[in-house]
């Protein structure tokens, strides 16, 4: 299959202006914030591209596709995260090769990566993803369990608890984007009252990163605004 070039570097550069612009305008400074390019179902030249363009974190939602990259990537110096729905018998490959999970939503996946965890390794980088609406389709964890739930992760010795992750309902509309990423900031800064020492949120991605960093993400999960669109299978 022939692979179209893409404008990565030009798309690239897009996004890292409307970050910048997005963080000055919110009095944010523009370094601390992460791009995760989400590289599911990209080819490996097309990581390889974005990577030479200074981006080291990848994120990836099917651990066995993942799996194959990372091996064929190994000498890139990348991040891996883990970004898609957890499967308690998918647990094992996560915990062995990504650095960060953002998609724990209940005790069993977290309890399962911390024992699965290479001692070798550094503590895996976790993210409770949070439900901010019922949606049917989206996993998540209530904001009503949130504490909870917190409260046991933070304890398991594999796994250090970074933050909070969710997935809002699509909409075009700036104030209502800010609306369901203001309350996770919101949900953080709860529990970090309560005891916890959270410092990342990962909220924002092709459609609406700019409201995301208004709102305080440190993380961006982008794929299409980098990228461009996913390869079709034949």
């Amino acid at each position: 299959m022939l692979i179209v070039p893409q404008n990565w570097a030009e798309n690239l550069f897009r996004v890292r202006s409307h970050i910048n612009n997005a963080a000055i305008a919110a009095g944010r400074d523009p370094t601390q914030i992460t791009i995760v390019a989400v590289s599911k179902a990209q080819p490996l030249e097309a990581i390889r591209a974005v990577r030479a363009l200074g981006v080291a974190d990848f994120g990836e939602n099917y651990p066995q596709e993942a799996a194959r990259k990372i091996d064929a990537l190994e000498d890139e110096a990348l991040r891996w995260h883990f970004i898609g729905h957890l499967q308690a018998n998918k647990t094992k490959l996560i915990a062995e090769r990504f650095a960060w999970v953002h998609s724990v939503d209940r005790l069993q996946i977290a309890r399962r990566l911390s024992a699965q965890r290479p001692f070798h390794a550094p503590p895996l980088n976790v993210c409770l993803q949070v439900k901010l609406v019922d949606e049917p389709a989206k996993a998540g964890v209530p904001p009503s369990d949130l504490k909870a739930l917190a409260d046991e992760v933070v304890v398991l010795d594999r796994i250090r608890l970074r933050g909070l992750m969710c997935l809002p309902p699509e909409s075009d509309d700036r104030a209502q984007q800010r609306h369901w990423f203001a309350q996770l900031r919101e949900l953080r800064a709860t529990l970090n009252a309560q005891g916890h020492s959270l410092d990342v949120l990962s909220m924002g991605m092709s459609g609406d990163y700019e409201a995301a960093v208004q709102e305080g993400a440190t993380h961006l999960r982008i794929g299409t605004a980098i990228f461009g669109p996913r390869p079709q299978a034949h």
